[in-house]
Formats: structure tokens, sequence, C-alpha cells
């Protein structure tokens, strides 16, 4: 099981964590929009892999046979090696890259304003960046609050490949 849950975890963790380093340009920019579109088709790329190792578990170690304990186990931990990849790579990025966070919650501010909402929400919002920044700033709340978003899209399929998978 180790070998087959590394194999996929680390093959997972690679898509999101290039994909990821591939969305920076946007992000850079200030297009948060392509960024983003970017970075949901990377989680799910990544979490594709969930049940390609899941199906590889059961065909090549478990002799064809599996049971929803045992998928949901291997896709769990085939998707939490995928999520510590894209937390570290995305710690990498916002603590090297020089104002990063800034431009991050700029970016945020203006799609607001661009989209010709009130000055109370715009107002809120700005509030809002100044919370996400002091809670950006320390790298453990920063990595929690980045493992919200791979992790439940990973367990997911995680729990959808042991239960089409399951065979006795």
């Amino acid at each position: 099981m180790k070998k087959t849950v590394l194999k996929f975890g680390l093959i997972s963790g690679a898509v999101s964590a290039g994909m990821m380093l591939a969305a920076l340009p946007f992000m850079n920019s200030g297009n948060l929009g392509k960024s983003e579109i970017v970075g949901w088709t990377s989680i799910v790329l990544a979490a594709l892999l969930v049940f390609f190792g899941v199906r590889s578990y059961r065909e090549n170690v478990s002799a064809g046979r599996l049971t929803f304990g045992r998928g949901l186990a291997v896709g769990a931990l085939i998707a939490l090696i995928s999520s510590c990849c894209y937390v570290a790579t995305w710690e990498i990025i916002y603590f090297s890259v020089p104002g990063f966070g800034d431009k991050l919650a700029t970016c945020m501010v203006d799609r607001v304003r661009d989209s010709g909402a009130s000055q109370d929400k715009i107002d809120a919002v700005v509030k809002q960046t100044e919370m996400f920044k002091k809670l950006w700033a320390n790298p453990l709340t920063n990595a929690a609050v980045t493992f919200i978003e791979p992790l439940p899209v990973g367990l997911a399929f995680a729990l959808v490949s042991a239960a089409l998978l399951r065979k006795k």
C-alpha cells in the first residue's frame, strides 16, 4: 500500500504544484480570474489521480479485491500527500515572492471594485483582506487555510473512488 500511496500522492502533488507555478504569472499580473481557473483545474486533475491510485492498488496490490474502507484509506492518504505538496508549494511562493500577500489582497479589492459594488461592500472587502493578511503572515495558519482548498476535493474523490471501485 505504501508504494502505491506514495507514487500516486507524489504524482498528484507534482500536478497540483506544477499547475500552481503555471498560474503564478496570472497571480502576479493581477488577473485572479485566470489564476483561479488554473488553480481549481489543477486541484481537480490532481484529485483524479486519487481514483487512479485506488484502482492501481486494487488491481496490483490486492489481487482485484477492495473493500470500501481500504479504498477510502488509500484514497485519503493519496489526497493527503497531494495536499501537502500543494500547501508546501503555496508556502514557498507566498513567503519567497516579495509583496505577494499585498498584491493578492489588492487584486481581491480591485475585483470587487471593478464589479461595480457599493462603497460599503468595498470597505468590507478591504477590512476582510486586512484580516486575511494577518492570518497569512503566520506560516502555520497560512498552511491551515491553504489545506482547505485541495483536501476536501481529494477526500470527496477518495469517497467516490472507494465506492465505485470496491470489489469482493
